[in-house]
Formats: C-alpha cells, structure tokens, sequence
C-alpha cells in the first residue's frame, strides 16, 4: 500500500472514531516512522510501504484510537520552538500556554539578572523555554510531582539548559523572598468536570488538572502566599482556566497585589493573569 492510501483509509478510522484532526495524526504517525515529511507522505502515491512498517504504523494507529494522546504516541510536543518530550508524567503542553510564556518573557526583558520560578512546572516547558531565550536569567523548576520533576529534568538535560529543580507542595519549600517573577500553570479544572473532560485529556496526570471543588484552589493558595516569595516589584504571572479572570482578579486584590491586568488567549477568552507585590515593602 502507498503512503497516500494508507493515510486516506487511516484517517477515516480517525474521523469516524471522533479523533478531532484525523488528517494530520495519522500523517504525523506515519512521519514518525519514515522520517519523512507528513506533506511528502500525503504525495505519495509510488511507493510500496513494507509490511514491518505497515505493521509498526498499526500499533500506533490503535493506540490512537483508544484515544492515547499523539503527543505520547510520539513522545514529543513542540512548545515555543522547541521539542520536549512528554509522557504521562506531565500535562502535555497547550498553545495557549505560550501566550502565557511570551508575556512572561516581555516582563523578564525588563529586568536585569532576574530569578525566575516556573511554579507547577511539569514538563518544564515555561521555565525551560525562558532560559533558553534569555540565558541571563535564573530559573527554579518546582512541582510536586517528583515524575514530572524527573521528566522536566530530562527537557534540560536535552536543551542543555542549566536551571534549578526543587520537589514540593507549592512554595511550601521556599522559605524566603527570592524571586523577581513567578510564572505559573496551576491545576484549575473543577473536580466535578474532570471526569468528563476530552478522552485524550483523561490519560493526563489527574493531579496536574484538577483544580478543586471549583477550580480555585491553587489561585487561593497562591494569592496568599506568593508575596512573600517575590521581592518588592515581583510578578506573578498565571494560567487561568474559563470564568476564573473575575474572583482570581478579586483574591490577588484583596492580597495586596497591585498592577493587575489580564491577557485573553486567541478565542479572546481572558486566559492569563498579572498581578505586582508592591514596591516599598521590607523583604
């Protein structure tokens, strides 16, 4: 069978198994076998695939209709310009995500020698991506998951990035005030939704989504105590989930964080938060 009609029946198997973009998984399934491009493999209408690799490519496709995440299929996701691999240890990286990293970067454009914690940071994608574009920085990686520490090590070990990694329940092991800015992706999903989110979604760590009885639960943590980790002037930078911009906004101000602003994702849904400690204060 050729690359083109294999991809053709493939992604019809995808489409009626309510695979969002059948096209373009089954292409990228196959390009991960052939080292070729999905483009040129959708073209092909020569050549004579070997059955070692019309088998190999019927393992994956039936793991990809039970609905396995392609990026695990894979084991790789793009994020801001660079692969990372990804596993079940870890959420798998979002698009909206890098709005959130590109804003983090704006502010760290503005600040000299800057320490940076990626707080919740499962794969490492959002502190990694920043000390790869900005060498001069610090960077601590935290999770509580010591898997997704494991994982978010292997990205820097595989970026060559220098940063530091530190296991625990938020800023539980931060004990001072060190950080210029705080760029988290906290779990914000409802409890109650979580059970009926998209099947990808479900073979995702559940700790790393779930938010709480309404989703709010990091957000109060963190509105509490994140001053006292960042110096005077200090950013934190959050994901929001959906309907969460108003009583996130609501709990920083009533914290004593200032210079509050939001950030919508490209639907023009308010997916990001700002928040300033203020300056004047003793560290």
């Amino acid at each position: 069978m050729t690359p083109r009609a294999l991809l053709l029946e493939t992604s019809a198997r995808f489409r009626a198994a309510g695979i969002p973009d059948p096209e373009t998984d089954s292409a990228l399934l196959l390009s991960s076998i052939c080292l070729r491009s999905p483009l040129e493999l959708r073209l092909d209408t020569e050549t004579d695939l070997d059955r070692k690799t019309q088998q190999t490519y019927d393992q994956l496709v039936s793991r990809r209709l039970s609905r396995f995440p392609l990026q695990y299929i894979l084991g790789e996701a793009s994020f801001c310009g660079h692969l990372f691999k990804v596993d079940s240890r870890a959420l798998i990286p979002r698009p909206e995500t890098e709005l959130l990293c590109s804003w983090a970067a704006e502010e760290l454009r503005c600040m000299t020698n800057a320490r940076v914690l990626d707080l919740c940071c499962g794969s490492g994608c959002l502190g990694l991506s920043l000390k790869a574009s900005l060498p001069g920085i610090s960077v601590t990686l935290s999770d509580l998951s010591e898997d997704a520490l494991a994982l978010a090590a292997e990205n820097a070990a595989s970026l060559s990035l220098d940063v530091t990694f530190c296991q625990g329940d938020l800023l539980t092991p931060f004990a001072d005030s060190a950080f210029d800015l705080i760029v988290c992706n906290p779990p914000y999903i409802p409890s109650v939704l979580c059970p009926g989110l998209q099947p990808e979604v479900r073979f995702e760590p559940l700790m790393a989504l779930d938010g709480g009885v309404d989703g709010l639960s990091f957000y109060r943590r963190l509105s509490k105590d994140a001053q006292r980790v960042l110096t005077p002037g200090g950013v934190l930078l959050m994901e929001l989930g959906m309907d969460e911009a108003s009583p996130v906004s609501e709990m920083l101000s009533c914290h004593g964080f200032c210079s509050l602003s939001l950030r919508p994702d490209d639907a023009g849904i308010p997916r990001m938060i700002r928040a300033v400690r203020p300056k004047g204060e003793k560290e």
